[in-house]
């Protein structure tokens, strides 16, 4: 698991919650290929309301209720290997905007599997300690 701490890239693709890959979301699809790739993480956001090229406005309110919302998938990890993954968005997406931000790990910790289910001793509370 990667760990950073100072300076990395934040990676963001604005597409549609309705916009797919081979039959399947194309949020999963990209969230599925950076965990292959071996990038830090990735989250995706849905968005309850928002506007993209189409000037459509999508939004989650009851009365006028899409079901094409925004989604934002963000992926942060080192300059280097966000760049490296930027090949594969280029054959994924084909209609979104995709940003890249410098900006600031203050901490991302990794827990390895083996050290937690060896070392994973209950501490307070039922959590278990670091």
């Amino acid at each position: 698991m990667t760990r950073l701490t100072g300076g990395a890239l934040r990676l963001t693709v604005h597409i549609g919650e309705n916009d797919t890959w081979h039959h399947k979301p194309l949020y999963s699809e990209i969230v599925h290929r950076a965990h292959a790739a071996g990038l830090a993480g990735a989250s995706v956001f849905r968005g309850i309301e928002g506007f993209g090229a189409s000037s459509l406005i999508h939004t989650s309110r009851l009365l006028s209720l899409s079901e094409d919302l925004p989604v934002a998938v963000v992926i942060v990890d080192t300059e280097t290997r966000v760049r490296e993954f930027l090949p594969q968005l280029d054959e994924l997406v084909t209609e979104g905007l995709v940003t890249l931000d410098a900006c600031e790990v203050i901490r991302y910790v990794g827990r390895d599997d083996r050290q937690e289910s060896n070392q994973g001793r209950t501490g307070t509370k039922g959590k278990k300690s670091l």
